[in-house]
């Protein structure tokens, strides 16, 4: 049901991605296999079949306070696309294109299932959780004020309480029954909008459905997933849905893996300003400053994943694996380099040891996959490997090897039924978080090096105020569904893709002006 608001009773619905879409999500994709995306064709989209009249309220529409769509009144910054990676460089590919790469969309944004004729730019699904709260709070007081917004979840009168509590505009916003569990209210919130926003985890639990429902309706979708799995799993399922829709399916918007993905962007951007192909080398990340907390979402998620590794060898073998995002990279391309950190070694360039990063082998594999879909825009010498930075001397060197030995132990340890068991009772639940003071006070900065085509240096750094998994999270996310929102200047591909690959420079653009640092430059 849908407070408030008219519904889009002429969004198209075609029969075989309605048969797909509930395949998919209630049936478990195999993850053994390599997926083998098809480039798009240049014949039409499936012929198109009325959907079925989503329920509205009796609400008279004049009670709607949302602003005219934003199409031609954005208060963001323009980007122009010329500026995008994977459309100005001059890359000499490394390899054969990959068959996964996601190709420019043939449909123009702007005509994909009729998105702007929907009645909502963005709708946030699970508003009343505790991270859903906080993005709902930061869409009252950042987006622009012509951004039609929508709450989503299970219990409205859940949804009138966090509209309360946050006041302002966000009283006026449309509510919006939805449930993972319901399909066709997954359907109808997704045709409601042009971008919906879900924080609702773990992903590998909730998440394929409403992947699904916007695939199939051409609706842009951003998450906080940091389960490689399921990225696997929504690539190789919906990503021909997706594309053949007009739809961007942006996994992992939050601090996984939003800092890692955009820093090494920022780096490939200046090196191209610099001598004109953007090409990098062996390319570090490391964590120098980093004070917050995992939410009970997150902490969550990883159970849940460590609990399907310990049963599925398959899954084992996959996420091992530091191309599970890109399988075509080239055999010949592969490198120690890009293999997990599991040791402590020595930064010379930022004069620190570094252990290993208990986020990075997601973000690490997220990375790959944005230089796959940009089809190699990062050139054939790239490689990535991420750590935290634990300083200098004997006690960094100390600190680096206890970090190693306790990431292994707690792996290790969390793909038994007993353990895990034990470290739940300590987890945060989901839907619990920190104090406000004490997500005021996080922080994070990640610096990061490699080198250009021509052999100079490149280096840059990715940080920002609050905590990393609450505050910085919240704003990450909200400016990646603004960005889609307001669609100046973005990437023409479109399927299941990265930050990067998907929303790219203009995401870089909205995030420096709201607060984060992201820089990049080339050594003299």
């Amino acid at each position: 049901m849908i407070e408030n608001v008219p519904t889009d009773d002429n969004a198209p619905q075609a029969e075989a991605d309605q048969a797909t879409t509930e395949k998919a999500t209630t049936s478990k994709p195999p993850v053994k296999k390599a997926p083998t995306r098809k480039a798009p064709a240049k014949k039409t989209t499936a012929k198109k079949t009325p959907a079925k009249k989503a329920t509205t309220a009796k609400a008279p529409a004049k009670k709607t306070t949302a602003a005219k769509a934003p199409a031609k009144k954005t208060t963001a910054k323009k980007s122009p696309a010329k500026k995008s990676p994977a459309k100005k460089s001059t890359t000499k590919k490394p390899v054969k294109a990959p068959a996964n790469s996601a190709k420019k969309s043939a449909a123009p944004q702007s005509s994909a299932h009729g998105r702007e004729d929907r009645p909502l730019d963005i709708v946030l699904y699970g508003a009343t959780g505790f991270t859903g709260r906080l993005v709902a709070e930061y869409l009252a007081e950042s987006a622009p004020a012509e951004l039609r917004i929508g709450l989503a979840g299970r219990n409205v009168e859940k949804l009138k309480s966090v509209q309360a509590g946050i006041g302002g505009r966000a009283e006026h916003w449309p509510r919006i029954t939805a449930n993972s569990a319901d399909l066709e209210s997954l359907r109808r919130m997704a045709r409601s909008a042009r971008v919906v926003i879900t924080t609702v985890g773990p992903y590998a639990k909730y998440g394929k459905p409403l992947t699904a429902a916007c695939a199939e309706a051409g609706t842009h979708y951003v998450d906080l997933a940091g389960e490689v799995t399921f990225i696997r799993e929504s690539a190789d399922t919906f990503d021909e849905m997706a594309r053949r829709h007009g739809a961007r399916i942006v996994h992992a918007c939050g601090f996984d893996s939003i800092p890692s993905d955009l820093g090494v962007l920022a780096l490939h951007e200046a090196a191209r300003a610099a001598d004109g192909t953007g090409h990098l080398g062996d390319t570090d990340l490391v964590f120098t400053r980093l004070r917050g907390s995992f939410s009970g979402g997150t902490m969550a998620s990883g159970a849940l994943e460590a609990e399907r590794l310990s049963k599925d060898k398959h899954a084992r073998k996959l996420t091992a694996d530091p191309y599970a995002l890109s399988p075509d990279w080239d055999n010949d391309r592969r490198s120690d380099f890009d293999r997990d950190v599991r040791g402590p070694y020595y930064d010379d360039v930022l004069g620190t040891f570094v252990g290993p990063f208990v986020m990075a082998a997601g973000n690490a594999r997220v990375v790959r996959r944005s230089d796959s879909l940009m089809d190699w825009a990062y050139g054939p010498q790239f490689h990535y490997r991420e750590g935290m930075g634990t300083g200098s001397g004997v006690r960094g060197r100390m600190k680096a090897a206890a970090l190693a030995a306790g990431l292994a132990a707690g792996t290790l340890g969390m793909t038994f039924g007993p353990t895990r068991s034990l470290a739940k009772r300590f987890m945060p639940e989901p839907g619990e978080g920190p104090s406000e003071e004490s997500r005021r006070n996080g922080y994070f900065t990640a610096k990061l090096h490699s080198t250009t085509a021509l052999g100079t240096q490149v280096s840059g750094e990715v940080s920002a105020k609050g905590d990393p998994g609450y505050t910085a999270t919240a704003l990450m996310i909200s400016e990646s569904a603004i960005t889609l929102a307001l669609g100046e200047g973005l990437p023409e591909r479109t399927g299941v893709l990265t930050p990067a690959s998907g929303i790219g420079v203009p995401l870089i653009e909205r995030l420096r002006g709201a607060g984060m640092t992201i820089t990049a430059e080339v050594a003299a």
